[in-house]
């Protein structure tokens, strides 16, 4: 079993800037990929960044340029920085673990982001 636990987000506004934290405890193990996803109101969840243990980012074509997507494998954490908000990023934004070895997944609870004035 692993555990995320997720910080950050929040209101925010057009423009500005935000950093999500997302840290795995549990059966972690060496090999695995952890990421962001987010849901808006009437959407399907979209993936937003992903990033393997050993690097390699994917980032969604809508945060291409102002996003940036981190490990530190020392503490089995994700950080997501985006920058330039704008109001359709707002959604309840979920952290991701996905085992490289197992296959399986583990979502964290959710953090709600709002983009307004």
């Amino acid at each position: 079993q692993v555990q995320l636990v997720e910080s950050g987000g929040g209101l925010v506004q057009p423009g500005g800037s935000l950093r999500l934290s997302c840290a795995a405890s549990g059966t972690i193990g060496n090999t695995y990929v952890m990421g962001w996803y987010r849901q808006a109101p009437g959407n399907q969840r979209e993936l937003v960044a992903t990033m393997p243990r050993t690097g390699g980012a994917t980032l969604a074509d809508f945060v291409k340029g102002r996003c940036s997507i981190s490990i530190d494998d020392r503490k089995n954490a994700v950080y997501l920085q985006i920058h330039d908000l704008k109001p359709e990023d707002t959604a309840v934004y979920y952290c991701n673990f996905r085992s490289g070895y197992s296959g399986q997944e583990y979502w964290g609870q959710g953090t709600q982001v709002t983009v307004s004035s």
